[in-house]
């Protein structure tokens, strides 16, 4: 009930404020300058892009942070669909899809991140929406419409974007409505049916106010099959809309803008395909990655996810600025997971996932000639919860070992930074912010003969519940952040910086209260000795890092070099194994904070335009390119016998380098212009897990792109053809295994020479792939 009544307190205090900023507008006649707002536009002339990596608008140049920024123009002529098509152009930066799903997300930036989807484990990425942090992964992977720019910020942000940031962020900013009435279409069809449409329209009411729709409709064939069940593998089935509201002031002092989004996903479950022979019933490995055998089809899935947000923003002079930020999010994932991808009962996965989240932010900025800053309060109320079945193939019949976990989150912060400038040449930037956690957590494992009624059954129960845990625990933490500028020429930037990133601790949502350890030998597990073992602590990552960033040769070559090294504690490492419950098999997690790491690495972002105006006015040959370097490395990792296996242990979805090359050309041409690009992208060996893996590793792999836009009729129609994977390579991007295998990773074979299941009876090594081959034509117009 406490919550509660602060949950309302805060959207009322929103609203309130809105309200407030909103109704003098009306009454002030005298012009005044704009306020500090997201821009209209996200390219100056010169060209380059502005972006908010510091909640103020800044051109790249200026930001002494590691930034890649993607504009709209930039993304729909590369033929950009959703988030994860911007990894292999980012240094030291994985965005996939989570294993079975096309809309959880799996974000890891320098080393940092969170690959499993359950409550209780948080992402160590933020992902932002237009300013509002996504709590949950699930319905994270944003498909790119009505996009204005994204930007991936790396490094720990946890001074101005707080929550989980300690890897970085990825900020989706959604375009500002035009200020006459507008329509675009857009149109895509290619290979394996692709069928996309995308429409958006907008217009002014009156003089203070804009209201804009903008839908997506985005639908592919699968990849594969489904042999099993005769339905597609890898298809897309998606609806995705957005409404916005602005209102702005006569004077531009006050500005206000609503919006809402809404997205379904009816995509068949997305099923891996096998990698070895099963061990029980000796049926073969398909010939195509991206078919498979899985049989579990409940419950059908089905993803619902959507969120309404207000952003009010006040001049009250030309100082200062204030903002706030409310929003409501909701989502609800149904899907099947087929661990064992057969058409046996063997570790199948009825499961369900549910968020809901609260936030409120408000800030007060500063600008002068000299000082530069704001300070701010953060608010999020968040409840996660899940269930799934695990059904095993044992001598129980229709044997079922059910998982349930409800995690509810409520966390305050205040924050503040401020950059001051010594010099037209030298600036100092200081921040911190001060967070407070609080987790309550409930946990549920019991064994039953048959599906639970979540899923449509009407079990009975074997014994009682062998969890049935509460807890609730509370974090807290500073995590301040230095950055010294020196700018020796007004095109070059140095930067030398120190930051902090925290992520709060939790409870195992899949662990067994009887796995707890009889710590004082009385013969009983008591509650602090199951509390203690399903806790895990904050993760806390310390990170310097100097760069430079400049533009030489007016500006034929720009580039931007930074190296970073990283004190990385306390790290969570969740895991999932088999495990005996009762003298019966069963689904047991392990999660821990036995390590500590360090990381270090360089990046390195150039353009280099090779020709200007060598085929008339405006026509230009460039080559952007991209490298990035990461040693990341375990110093302690104490397994769960005791033993520091640190020599090891690897970094899962962080290749030591990546890699990517763009010759590009834009050349006049008749009443328009063609722009032409070709993209060669290398990511080395990545590991799936923590533990080197045989099966599910990567080696290192490189795909090529290109892309041909032709521009017309005043930059309002353009046709474009993009090829994507065009070598169609098959490389894996994620998968499940549970065969007993050596602290190194070496499968241990029994004495058949055979592999030994360690869940199940068929042996699970199981993969998914990356898209393969796609050709798609795309059509835009602008009216």
């Amino acid at each position: 009930m406490t919550r509660l009544k602060s949950v309302r307190a805060l959207l009322f205090a929103g609203a309130a404020f809105a309200g407030s900023t909103a109704l003098p507008a009306t009454a002030q006649t005298a012009p005044a300058p704009a306020p500090a707002a997201e821009p209209q536009a996200d390219e100056t002339a010169s060209g380059e892009i502005v972006v908010t990596a510091r909640r103020r608008e800044e051109t790249l140049l200026n930001v002494p942070i590691a930034v890649t920024a993607f504009s709209a123009d930039r993304l729909e002529k590369t033929g950009a669909v959703d988030l994860t098509d911007i990894q292999n152009v980012t240094p030291n930066t994985t965005l996939k899809n989570a294993r079975g799903t096309n809309s959880t997300l799996a974000a890891f930036i320098r080393g940092v991140g969170q690959q499993d989807p359950v409550p209780g484990f948080e992402a160590g990425i933020g992902i932002y929406l237009d300013d509002v942090y996504l709590n949950r992964p699930q319905a994270a992977v944003l498909d790119i419409y009505d996009v204005e720019r994204i930007e991936v910020l790396r490094g720990p942000q946890g001074t101005l974007y707080g929550r989980n940031t300690i890897g970085g962020a990825v900020k989706y900013v959604t375009k500002r409505l035009p200020d006459s009435p507008e329509a675009s279409l857009k149109a895509s069809y290619g290979s394996y049916n692709q069928a996309d449409g995308i429409v958006s329209l907008s217009t002014p009411i009156g003089s203070l106010f804009k209201v804009g729709v903008a839908g997506a409709r985005l639908t592919r064939d699968g990849f594969g099959r489904n042999t099993n069940l005769g339905i597609d593998n890898y298809n897309k089935n998606l609806w995705a809309g957005r409404g916005t509201i602005e209102f702005e002031s006569p004077d531009s002092r006050m500005s206000l803008r609503l919006t809402g989004d809404y997205t379904e996903d009816k995509s068949n479950a997305r099923n891996g395909s096998r990698l070895i022979t099963s061990l029980l019933t000796n049926t073969p490995v398909q010939s195509n990655p991206f078919d498979t055998r899985a049989g579990l089809n409940t419950p059908k899935q089905n993803i619902q996810a959507g969120g309404l947000s207000m952003v009010a923003t006040g001049e009250l002079s030309d100082h200062l600025t204030i903002k706030s930020i409310s929003a409501f999010r909701k989502d609800r994932s149904f899907t099947p997971i087929d661990f064992d991808a057969l058409p046996a009962v063997d570790v199948d996965v009825p499961a369900v996932y549910r968020n809901e989240q609260t936030s409120q932010e408000f800030q007060l900025a500063y600008k002068s000639d000299t000082l530069n800053g704001l300070i701010g309060y953060y608010y999020l109320g968040a409840k996660a919860s899940t269930g799934f079945d695990v059904l095993l193939s044992t001598t129980l019949a229709n044997f079922d070992a059910y998982t349930a976990g409800d995690v509810r989150t409520e966390t305050h912060s205040i924050f503040g930074d401020f950059t001051y400038d010594f010099t037209p040449k030298l600036s100092l930037s200081l921040g911190g912010r001060y967070t407070w956690d609080e987790r309550r957590s409930f946990i549920f494992k019991a064994s039953y003969f048959g599906l639970t009624s979540e899923f449509g059954g009407n079990p009975t129960i074997v014994g009682a519940p062998s969890t049935n845990f509460n807890g609730t625990a509370k974090f807290k933490r500073f995590t301040p952040r230095a950055s010294l500028s020196f700018k020796p020429s007004a095109d070059h930037l140095l930067y030398a910086s120190y930051s902090e990133g925290f992520k709060g601790g939790g409870f195992d949502p899949r662990g067994s209260g009887t796995s707890a350890p009889d710590v004082n030998q009385d013969g009983v597990r008591s509650y602090q000795e199951i509390y203690n073992y399903l806790l895990f602590k904050p993760e806390v990552v310390k990170s310097y890092e100097i760069g430079w960033k400049g533009s030489v040769f007016d500006k034929r070559l720009t580039f931007a070099l930074d190296g970073f090294y990283s004190n990385y504690s306390n790290v969570q490492v969740p895991g999932s194994v088999g495990c005996i419950i009762g003298g019966v098999q069963s689904f047991c997690g392990i999660t821990t904070n036995a390590a500590k790491a360090t990381i270090k690495g360089i990046e390195l972002e150039s353009n280099a335009v090779l020709a200007r105006d060598f085929a008339g006015a405006g026509s230009n040959v460039s080559l952007a390119g991209t490298l990035g370097y990461i040693d990341a490395k375990y110093d302690r990792f104490i397994g769960p016998t005791g033993t520091d296996v640190a020599n090891v242990r690897v970094f899962q979805n962080t290749p030591d380098w990546t890699a990517s090359g763009t010759l590009s050309t834009n050349i006049p041409t008749g009443p328009g212009r063609i722009n032409a690009s070709t993209t060669l992208s290398y990511r080395s060996l990545t590991h799936q897990f923590e533990t080197a893996s045989p099966f599910l590793d990567q080696p290192g792999y490189a795909l090529w792109d290109a892309n041909l836009t032709y521009t017309f009729g005043k930059g309002r129609y353009s046709i474009g053809v993009h090829a994507k994977n065009i070598t169609d390579k098959h490389y894996k991007t994620s998968g499940y295994q549970y065969i007993s295998s050596t602290l190194a990773g070496v499968p241990i074979l029994n004495a058949a020479g055979r592999y030994t299941p360690t869940l199940g009876k068929e042996g699970i090594a199981t993969a998914f792939y990356g898209n393969p081959r796609q050709v798609f034509g795309t059509i835009t117009a602008r009216f």
